[in-house]
């Protein structure tokens, strides 16, 4: 296990080396570059030019990444030119607020998606199992950002049950308990709006685990041997059936990267999804390259776990 484990961390790491190489890359290749739009059109283009020598712009690209990969090992990502603050402070600041949306959404979707997976597997063809599975159909044919902009609609703004924006209550003091509600209250909706547009494939994916497991050999010979059929169902089915759904946790984490982007900027969430994309309006490029670095890292951890809880489901798959 260990064995497998190291190896896999060893693949990782040039896996992160050459994300970091694309990723700043396509971040040169877009239109213009940090000072585009900062600087007056009136001064003197030899200053201009003086101000792209000293901080390091007209170096070539693999000078300035070379600069680059130095201060991110080290901690420094750099300054935002548009926030004008280390962006290690920025995203900081919004880093916590899409963990908490992270952490609520994979929640919702494991309280959502066993129950309902279990039921339709459990109780295939009937009534249940077909409101089930159209809830599913409904829910991978429906876009995440269109799904999203009818829920803020629906109990947001017509019914009023949560906030439409922001992650905390203005004037409130951080630690206090009406604080803990207030974000709580205000990470409800989008994170309850992502996890039942991201349940329906552990649900579908949990369904046919069971009903393949009921066929098993080893079910028809408890079953013959006069074993009760909730003891069949927990100790048999229901136990083999959720070691998949559990070895695909850490793609679960890479499935929310892309979802938080919508969220966050249709809620008017202040995390790392929306400075995403605003520092690509702003040509912001040392948050650029820093958010989908992060974002890109967490992939691969993901990726990395989903990998050692499989293993440990799964002991065949291990590398030797």
């Amino acid at each position: 296990m260990w064995k497998f484990t190291v190896r896999r961390i060893g693949i990782m790491i040039p896996q992160i080396a050459l994300l970091s190489i694309l990723i700043f890359i396509m971040a040169k290749m877009m239109p213009g570059d940090a000072l585009s739009g900062l600087i007056d059109p009136s001064i003197d283009p030899a200053t201009i030019e003086a101000m792209r020598d000293r901080l390091g712009l007209n170096n070539p690209w693999h000078i300035q990444y070379v600069d680059w990969i130095k201060g991110v090992i080290q901690g420094d990502f750099g300054q935002s030119f548009r926030f004008k603050m280390p962006v290690t402070e920025l995203i900081s600041q919004r880093l916590i607020n899409t963990f908490w949306l992270s952490l609520a959404t994979l929640i919702l979707t494991y309280l959502i998606a066993i129950p309902l997976g279990i039921t339709s597997g459990r109780y295939n063809d009937t009534w249940a199992d077909r409101l089930i599975t159209g809830y599913t159909y409904v829910g991978f044919a429906a876009p995440l950002f269109i799904f999203a902009l009818i829920m803020v609609w629906i109990f947001g703004f017509h019914f009023g049950w949560f906030p439409t924006s922001g992650s905390v209550k203005p004037g409130l003091s951080p630690g206090t308990f009406e604080y803990v509600l207030s974000k709580i209250n205000h990470l409800m909706l989008p994170a309850l709006s992502m996890a039942l547009i991201a349940t329906v494939t552990t649900v579908q994916y949990l369904r046919s685990e069971i009903i393949d497991t009921k066929q098993k050999d080893f079910v028809v010979t408890a079953r013959a041997k006069g074993a009760s059929e909730s003891r069949v169902y927990n100790r048999h089915i229901l136990r083999n059936s959720l070691l998949p759904i559990a070895a695909f946790f850490g793609y679960e984490i890479t499935g929310l990267i892309g979802g938080t982007i919508f969220i966050e900027n249709i809620f008017g969430y202040p995390g790392m999804g929306q400075l995403f994309l605003e520092s690509i309006t702003l040509r912001d490029f040392s948050v650029v390259t820093t958010v989908v670095l992060i974002f890109g890292i967490a992939s691969i951890l993901g990726a990395l776990i989903s990998d050692i809880i499989l293993s440990l489901v799964d002991p065949r798959i291990r590398i030797k």
